[in-house]
């Protein structure tokens, strides 16, 4: 194969993203052309409405996927946590590339720090599980839905209309977005649990045998460990970005260490644990802890959340 076309969202971290995986491509296969294909996913389009309103994150993959089912394409690049756990019949997810930070950030013009907040403070973020973690911290804060690129968040975050936004630190890092903003501050994974996924890329392609072989030398061992849980967790779970799941699984020396949240949108009920494992003995860890969640009430709860974000 001579070509590949690679389909592509529009914004700057979109096309970060498939412009470093081009380049990975390009480097380790000699004679290959790699295209982007440039377009508008109808989440990037319909930005008046939270996400858990119009049908959750699949909406910034489904005309990718399209791309590739009518092959116009052969990969798309994801950030995997907007990767949904089920794929449409004839596509695969075919590498998982190496992990950025995985944490989320906390981002402000005017306040140094998550705590210098004052009360009431208007804090902008579309993920219901980045809200449900803020407001268990502070109920007193006002979390306004903020879609969007990169960019619109960062223009509105400058012109005034939030105090703070939380964004995660893998895409402020691969934009340099440090440079542009007053203060930027991490928070560590056991105070805002991450999305599976995220900090990693997922290479989602058609699933044919000569572009899973090219995507070879895009895989992560430790990366693809780690999110497999994460995923596998969400999946039992019936996990998507209309509910509020925290997961990551963290690789530290021989050990693996879980931490996952489940909760309501507005922090007043939620479930959160952590357990470590020997790396080895990981096989159904995923499951296994999703299945301890369930028998406290996570099931429950998360329909319960699932109804309450569609009133948000």
């Amino acid at each position: 194969m001579k070509t590949i076309k690679i389909a592509t969202r529009k914004s700057a971290l979109a096309m970060w993203q498939s412009e470093h995986i081009k380049a990975r491509l390009e480097k380790s296969h000699p004679g290959l052309e790699v295209i982007l294909v440039g377009m508008l996913s109808k989440g990037d389009v319909i930005l008046d409405s939270p996400l858990a309103k119009i049908g959750g994150k699949g909406l910034f993959t489904k005309e990718l996927e399209e791309s590739m089912l009518k092959n116009e394409s052969q990969i798309a690049v994801h950030s995997l946590k907007d990767v949904p756990v089920v794929f449409p019949d004839g596509l695969v997810l075919g590498a998982i590339s190496s992990r950025d930070d995985v944490r989320d950030s906390f981002i402000s013009e005017k306040f140094a720090s998550f705590d210098e907040l004052p009360k009431g403070a208007k804090v902008g973020t579309t993920s219901l599980r980045r809200r449900m973690q803020l407001l268990i911290k502070r109920p007193d804060l006002h979390i306004i839905s903020l879609r969007g690129n990169v960019n619109t968040r960062l223009r509105k975050l400058k012109e005034g209309e939030f105090d703070a936004i939380i964004l995660a630190k893998a895409g402020v890092n691969r934009l340099n977005l440090d440079k542009e903003i007053k203060y930027v501050l991490p928070f560590e994974v056991d105070e805002m649990i991450p999305a599976m996924g995220q900090g990693a890329l997922g290479i989602e392609c058609i699933k044919q045998d000569e572009i899973l072989k090219i995507l070879e030398v895009l895989k992560d061992e430790n990366a693809m460990i780690e999110t497999s849980i994460e995923r596998e967790f969400a999946a039992c779970l019936g996990g998507s970005c209309q509910v509020p799941i925290g997961v990551n699984a963290k690789i530290s020396g021989d050990e693996i260490c879980l931490n996952a949240i489940v909760g309501l949108p507005d922090g007043s009920e939620f479930i959160k644990d952590s357990t470590r494992v020997k790396l080895g003995t990981h096989n159904g860890l995923g499951k296994e802890f999703a299945q301890k969640f369930i028998s406290q009430g996570a099931l429950e709860l998360l329909k319960q959340a699932e109804l309450m974000a569609q009133n948000l």
